[in-house]
Protein backbone atom coordinates (compact mmCIF):
# COMPACT_ATOMS: atom_id res chain seq x y z
CA UNK A 1 0.00 0.00 0.00
CA UNK A 2 1.24 3.43 -0.89
CA UNK A 3 0.11 6.77 0.49
CA UNK A 4 -1.14 8.82 -2.40
CA UNK A 5 -2.47 12.34 -2.67
CA UNK A 6 -3.32 14.93 -0.06
CA UNK A 7 -5.81 12.67 1.68
CA UNK A 8 -3.18 10.01 2.35
CA UNK A 9 -5.25 7.25 0.79
CA UNK A 10 -3.68 3.83 0.67
CA UNK A 11 -3.40 2.10 -2.69
CA UNK A 12 -1.89 -1.15 -3.90
CA UNK A 13 0.04 0.64 -6.64
CA UNK A 14 3.77 0.90 -7.22
CA UNK A 15 3.47 4.68 -7.25
CA UNK A 16 0.81 7.35 -7.22
CA UNK A 17 1.54 8.21 -10.83
CA UNK A 18 1.11 4.70 -12.21
CA UNK A 19 -1.91 4.22 -14.40
CA UNK A 20 -3.33 0.97 -15.61
CA UNK A 21 -5.01 -2.15 -14.32
CA UNK A 22 -4.61 -3.12 -10.68
CA UNK A 23 -3.35 -6.60 -9.89
CA UNK A 24 -5.90 -9.11 -8.65
CA UNK A 25 -3.37 -11.71 -7.54
CA UNK A 26 -2.36 -11.53 -3.90
CA UNK A 27 1.32 -12.32 -4.54
CA UNK A 28 1.48 -9.61 -7.20
CA UNK A 29 0.03 -7.07 -4.77
CA UNK A 30 2.75 -8.04 -2.29
CA UNK A 31 5.35 -7.74 -5.03
CA UNK A 32 4.12 -4.22 -5.84
CA UNK A 33 4.64 -3.27 -2.19
CA UNK A 34 8.17 -4.68 -2.03
CA UNK A 35 9.08 -3.06 -5.34
CA UNK A 36 7.96 0.32 -4.02
CA UNK A 37 10.01 -0.10 -0.85
CA UNK A 38 13.07 -1.06 -2.89
CA UNK A 39 12.54 1.86 -5.27
CA UNK A 40 12.47 4.35 -2.42
CA UNK A 41 15.53 2.77 -0.77
CA UNK A 42 17.47 2.68 -4.05
CA UNK A 43 16.56 6.28 -4.81
CA UNK A 44 18.15 7.36 -1.53
CA UNK A 45 21.36 5.52 -2.32
CA UNK A 46 21.56 6.99 -5.83
CA UNK A 47 21.00 10.47 -4.42
CA UNK A 48 23.77 9.91 -1.88
CA UNK A 49 26.09 8.83 -4.71
CA UNK A 50 25.44 12.14 -6.45
CA UNK A 51 26.32 13.94 -3.23
CA UNK A 52 29.63 12.09 -2.92
CA UNK A 53 30.50 12.93 -6.54
CA UNK A 54 29.59 16.59 -5.95
CA UNK A 55 31.84 16.69 -2.87
CA UNK A 56 34.65 15.21 -4.94
CA UNK A 57 34.18 17.82 -7.66
CA UNK A 58 34.23 20.60 -5.07
CA UNK A 59 37.45 19.18 -3.61
CA UNK A 60 39.03 19.06 -7.08
CA UNK A 61 38.03 22.64 -7.84
CA UNK A 62 39.39 23.83 -4.49
CA UNK A 63 42.81 22.39 -5.39
CA UNK A 64 43.30 20.68 -2.01
CA UNK A 65 45.09 17.40 -2.77
CA UNK A 66 44.31 15.66 0.52
CA UNK A 67 40.62 16.60 0.34
CA UNK A 68 40.52 15.35 -3.24
CA UNK A 69 42.09 12.06 -2.23
CA UNK A 70 39.67 11.60 0.67
CA UNK A 71 36.66 12.52 -1.45
CA UNK A 72 37.77 10.11 -4.18
CA UNK A 73 38.18 7.32 -1.66
CA UNK A 74 34.75 7.86 -0.11
CA UNK A 75 33.01 8.20 -3.49
CA UNK A 76 34.67 5.03 -4.76
CA UNK A 77 33.70 3.15 -1.63
CA UNK A 78 30.06 4.21 -1.92
CA UNK A 79 29.95 3.28 -5.61
CA UNK A 80 31.33 -0.16 -4.82
CA UNK A 81 28.76 -0.55 -2.07
CA UNK A 82 25.91 0.46 -4.40
CA UNK A 83 27.19 -1.92 -7.08
CA UNK A 84 27.40 -4.81 -4.61
CA UNK A 85 23.77 -4.21 -3.62
CA UNK A 86 22.73 -4.10 -7.27
CA UNK A 87 21.57 -0.50 -7.19
CA UNK A 88 23.90 0.44 -10.03
CA UNK A 89 25.61 -1.95 -12.43
CA UNK A 90 29.17 -2.90 -11.50
CA UNK A 91 30.47 -1.74 -14.88
CA UNK A 92 28.73 1.59 -14.39
CA UNK A 93 30.41 1.91 -11.00
CA UNK A 94 33.78 1.06 -12.55
CA UNK A 95 33.33 3.63 -15.32
CA UNK A 96 32.34 6.35 -12.86
CA UNK A 97 35.26 5.55 -10.55
CA UNK A 98 37.63 5.65 -13.49
CA UNK A 99 36.34 9.07 -14.53
CA UNK A 100 36.77 10.38 -10.98
CA UNK A 101 40.30 9.01 -10.73
CA UNK A 102 41.16 10.57 -14.08
CA UNK A 103 39.83 13.94 -12.91
CA UNK A 104 41.79 13.63 -9.67
CA UNK A 105 45.03 12.83 -11.51
CA UNK A 106 44.58 15.65 -14.02
CA UNK A 107 44.04 18.17 -11.23
CA UNK A 108 47.39 17.41 -9.59
CA UNK A 109 49.98 20.11 -10.16
CA UNK A 110 52.88 18.87 -12.30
Amino acid sequence: MVRCGAGGLLHFRSSCHTRGPMANIKSQKKRILTNEKARVRNKGVRTALKTYVKRFQEAVSSGDETATKDALRSASREMDRAASKGIIHRNSAANRKSALAKAANSSKPS
